[in-house]
């Protein structure tokens, strides 16, 4: 059986790049009837961030990358965090010791650097002399016994060539003589990345390991200890990264303010900042960042917009089909149409898929998006009914781009009597000419009990036909009046929407300023 996984380390939020690579190892193994494992590599204690975990389970099933095996769900192969999996890699740390493949080692640091400086010096490739490698117990007496501390390291050939075969890159290969003998375990007993890996891999049954490209120059030492130990080789496929909008350096989301300038990321940024504040969310750039999957659950992106637009950074079908659901791209997926080069972000084409996924929800279904966005809010006080919802959101149209622009139309949610005015748009439409006739007009709304939209466009247009005038000297003044600025949904949506008494309360407040 195919078997993939994804194996995040708890330092941060869920980058956007982890999100392509999760989600291109979700397809994978589903287009093949295989499973995809969640495991966390929290090896590396120093760099952990407890509370970062949780966001990134969440982001993962906010997406629909769903595991089969991995934390919260259990699992024949549990545990699923390295930390609980020490005495698997001490295991594989003696056998590898036992068999020759590794030694303990007592050098100093600052000895180290001396022979890496003299390599430089003579302009050589640094290869470290082994002098403080230990193989017997009286030689590791001997340096303890100088106060000493040990390392484990891999004792790597120094001949010849490892030859991969790369399922996105092809035939890679690597000369021996240029790789280190890599630390696996360090002077505290913890234990490297890189051997916990190939455990974990093996303990898995990991078939298929397709993970991001600056993993490759990692491939060799590991498939020394796997070949090391007698473990099953999995096949390898290495992703270009996700680069920065127009170029080909790796998306960082420590670059928020550099990709700020780029027009299109700050369009988006921007964007989801004015929800954010709206619902007094903290816009600080560790957590609210587009770089970072939950920037957009947290404004209303819908998750199949962000998979659909994640698998297209680096992959394609063909030349002219981009509109994807998940189970399209179960169907489609092939490591085969996955690139070699580096693959940029595009924010404004993320947001032409959101404005592609949107538009195919009911009124139902979008109401349903744009409820927890208004519960929410402080700004909202009047509680409205699903009616109301209904009336206000089929009248927003594409208006609504993401669930949280429902807080464009916040005035609706307003009580009547604390309604707030744009004085630039009071001073501009409210002016002594259009008063008398917003007066006049009010009035005839009072003796008028039909509020539908039909209905009230009639009425308005008796009233022009009478005045003899022009909708703009009237309907300018009528919008201020009711919502409290200059622009908005069609007028007579908006007033039927609103209804005869809000609409007459609010007509009377504005005339009595």
């Amino acid at each position: 059986m195919i078997r993939t996984r994804f194996a995040p380390s708890p330092t941060g939020y869920l980058h956007i790049g982890g999100v392509r690579t999760a989600l291109f190892c979700y397809l994978f193994a589903k287009k093949h009837h295989g499973q995809f494992i969640l495991r966390i590599d929290d090896t590396d204690q120093q760099r952990n961030v407890e509370e970062a975990l949780q966001p990134i389970l969440d982001g993962l099933h906010w997406l629909g990358i769903d595991w089969d095996e991995g934390p919260e769900i259990g699992g024949q192969h549990q545990p699923y965090y390295q930390s609980q999996r020490s005495a698997k890699y001490q295991a594989a740390v003696e056998e590898l010791l036992r068999r020759g493949f590794a030694y303990r080692d007592f050098a100093k640091p600052e000895e180290i650097q001396v022979e890496r400086e003299a390599a430089v010096a003579e302009k050589k490739t640094f290869t470290y002399s082994r002098r403080w490698m230990a193989e017997t117990d009286a030689g590791i007496k001997k340096f303890e016994e100088e106060g000493r501390q040990g390392v484990v390291r891999l004792k790597m050939p120094r001949e010849g060539k490892l030859i991969i075969n790369d399922l996105i890159r092809g035939q890679v290969e690597f000369d021996w003589a240029t790789e280190q003998d890599h630390v696996i375990q360090r002077t505290d007993g913890s234990f490297i990345y890189h051997l916990a890996n190939i455990v974990d891999d093996e303990d898995f049954e990991i078939s298929h390991v397709i993970r991001a490209e600056e993993h490759l120059s990692n491939t060799p030492r590991q498939i020394f200890m796997i070949q090391s130990l007698g473990y099953r080789l999995p096949e390898y496929a290495h992703l270009p990264f996700v680069a920065e909008p127009g170029s080909k350096t790796k998306l960082s989301k420590r670059k928020l303010d550099k990709y700020l300038k780029n027009k299109d990321f700050a369009k988006l940024m921007n964007h989801g900042k004015s929800i954010a504040d709206r619902l007094g969310l903290e816009t600080t750039a560790d957590g609210f960042n587009p770089v970072i999957v939950d920037f957009y659950r947290q404004v209303g992106y819908l998750p199949e917009a962000i998979v659909n637009a994640m698998a297209l950074v680096g992959w394609a079908l063909d030349d002219k089909t981009e509109f994807f659901l998940m189970k399209d791209l179960i169907r489609d997926f092939s490591l085969e149409g996955v690139t070699k080069g580096a693959a940029s972000f595009d924010p404004q084409k993320l947001f032409a898929f959101q404005e592609k996924h949107i538009l195919t929800k009911t009124v139902g279904e979008k109401v349903t998006l744009c409820m927890p966005f208004l519960e929410k809010s402080q700004s909202v006080c009047v509680k409205r009914n699903a009616t109301f919802l209904s009336a206000l959101v089929n009248a927003a149209g594409d208006r609504i781009k993401v669930a949280g622009d429902i807080l464009d139309f916040i005035d609706f949610f307003t009580p009547d009597k604390a309604l707030s005015y744009n004085e630039t748009d009071v001073a501009k439409r409210l002016t002594p000419e259009s008063l008398p006739l917003l007066t006049d007009f009010r009035n005839r709304l009072a003796q008028h009990d039909d509020f539908s939209h039909e209905a009230l466009e009639r009425l308005m247009q008796q009233f022009l036909d009478e005045k003899q005038i022009k909708v703009n000297e009237i309907i300018h003044a009528l919008r201020v009046a009711v919502t409290g600025k200059g622009v908005g949904l069609g007028m007579f949506d908006t007033l039927e929407i609103l209804g005869k008494e809000s609409v007459l309360k609010r007509i009377d407040r504005a005339l009595a300023r």
